[in-house]
């Protein structure tokens, strides 16, 4: 019997074909061309050789370190009687508004050579190299790790704990028999997923590492400045091996998770001692996370730091003079443009796939999924090797597609996931009494994920703000967006610009942060 052809599936087909022009064919290109690489003579050279031992060393000392500080944060929030969570929330999740290298520039500002914190504690050489990019590493992913870990404690059955207390289990039992076995999985998770995030980011090593190199920054300076695009493939080819280790954990254990049942919520008891020693730990590190962002904001409005300290509009002005606002204007089109036409495609794709189930939906999905393994950098490079020459390299259009496709997956796995969760048989009832499956979805299922929604098109919007990645391979003079003015202005040595420039960036993501709150209060 032929099988019947529906709407559905050729929107599935259309679809997968996108996702086979924007994400598998780029990276197929970009890995076709270490054909013509001596890929051996490239890896056991000593740069490479170096560069990589280096960015395991940063990132595996960093990781511990960073998920080390989200585990410790994510129970002062999640298990004490702290007030104002929601607040501590905002004020710990700050750094994720600004981009890596910012975070790197403000560790220059407080202990680099000349840092203020520098001279106090009669630092003389600064804190660049290894222990550099670790702490800017750290300030820049703890949060995410933060949010991935907290995400989980706040939603954990507290029933085997009332059972634990009942049997007389000692704090320390309790952990080892409960939290720890309920924690594993999500924890390899959230290791790994910050273990990418540095070992990926050029921003941090870009700034503080001094002549410690990494791989990324390797690859940046062999595509951007030798044109070197068989070794780039090279280490693009290495740089998706722990992200595509990271997405594998991440679908596994997240699927897993969804089907998890909270019979009660966990009873946080009174007890002032913890409550305090929590309050601290948070007060410290909101502290922390708010001292580079000070400092680079100081930086943007003085004359010349660290000789004249005196309050100056110059560097404003001097980074109005070369751009900033048209820059600024550029960010703006290409972060709006995403965030709809990224947030309508995630919702849409979403939809097909978690409510509009056939065999074509589970590829879709990984499809859908993919971009969760391809670093910034490496989907910039295949995207110059795949797209050069079409109508769309050089345009504000492939800059659109480029930051659709590589901030992609966390909305779509958002949408994904809130469609899960409302009722199944709704098109069904739908279809019953007469209804079209759109007005049911128009009338019912899209109002019920309005927040949601809101949230995809703010992260979208934020990280095409941020991103110095992908984008540095692709944008031109014409379509720059402001972000890639930092790495200008740091290359030639004027902080302040860089600071005033990231300064900005922060500002701009704050106020759409804030709108997104007040629509989301109004519309509740």
């Amino acid at each position: 019997m032929r099988r019947k052809w529906t709407p559905s599936t050729a929107l599935k087909l259309l679809l997968c074909v996108f996702w086979l022009v924007s994400i598998i064919l780029p990276l197929v290109r970009m890995l076709s061309n270490m054909a013509s690489v001596d890929v051996l003579s490239v890896m056991t050279t000593r740069k490479f050789s170096r560069a990589l031992k280096q960015s395991l060393f940063v990132s595996g000392t960093a990781t511990v370190i960073s998920v080390s500080l989200a585990g410790l944060l994510s129970w002062a929030v999640a298990r004490t009687n702290i007030r104002h969570k929601t607040l501590v929330n905002t004020l710990l999740t700050v750094p994720m508004l600004i981009p890596s290298i910012s975070h790197g520039m403000g560790l220059i500002i407080i202990l680099g050579a000349n840092g203020w914190l520098s001279r106090l504690i009669g630092l003389d050489n600064g804190i660049y190299g290894f222990w550099g990019i670790v702490i800017g590493s750290v300030m820049y992913s703890f949060p995410v790790a933060y949010l991935m870990l907290y995400d989980v404690l706040r939603y954990e059955d507290g029933t085997p704990y009332e059972a634990a207390e009942v049997m007389g289990l000692k704090t320390g039992d309790r952990f080892s028999a409960i939290t720890f076995p309920y924690l594993r999985k999500p924890l390899i998770s959230v290791i790994f997923a910050t273990f990418t995030m540095i070992i990926t980011d050029y921003g941090v090593p870009l700034m503080v590492g001094g002549k410690f190199t990494t791989l990324p920054v390797m690859m940046y300076q062999d595509v951007i400045g030798m044109l070197d695009f068989g070794k780039g493939s090279v280490i693009g080819m290495i740089l998706l091996v722990p992200a595509l280790i990271a997405c594998i954990l991440d679908m596994m254990n997240r699927d897993k998770g969804n089907v998890a049942f909270v019979g009660k919520a966990y009873e946080i008891k009174d007890n002032k001692a913890r409550d305090t020693a929590a309050k601290v730990i948070c007060v410290v590190v909101v502290i922390l996370v708010f001292l580079p962002i000070g400092s680079f904001s100081v930086l943007s409005f003085v004359n010349k730091y660290p000789i004249d300290m005196t309050f100056s509009l110059s560097n404003a002005d001097q980074a109005v003079q070369m751009g900033a606002m048209k820059y600024l204007r550029n960010s703006l089109i290409i972060a709006a443009v995403v965030s709809v036409f990224g947030t309508a495609l995630a919702v849409f794709n979403a939809y097909m796939t978690a409510r509009n189930k056939t065999k074509l939906s589970y590829p879709l999905h990984l499809m859908s999924i993919m971009s969760l393994a391809v670093p910034g950098l490496v989907l910039g490079l295949s995207y110059v090797m795949f797209f050069k020459g079409t109508v769309l390299y050089g345009t504000f259009a492939i800059l659109f597609l480029v930051n659709s496709m590589h901030f992609f997956s966390s909305p779509y796995l958002m949408a994904y996931n809130t469609f899960g969760k409302i009722n199944e048989n709704l098109e069904n009832v739908g279809a019953a009494m007469g209804i079209s499956r759109w007005a049911v979805t128009k009338d019912v299922i899209l109002p019920q994920a309005r927040g949601t929604i809101l949230e995809m098109m703010s992260y979208f919007f934020v990280n095409c703000m941020m991103t110095i990645s992908a984008v540095s391979f692709l944008a031109n003079v014409s379509d720059k967006p402001i972000a890639l003015m930092i790495t200008q202005f740091e290359g030639q040595m004027q902080l302040e610009c860089a600071a005033f420039v990231s300064l900005i960036i922060f500002l701009v993501n704050v106020g759409m942060k804030y709108c997104v709150y007040v629509v989301k209060k109004k519309t509740a």
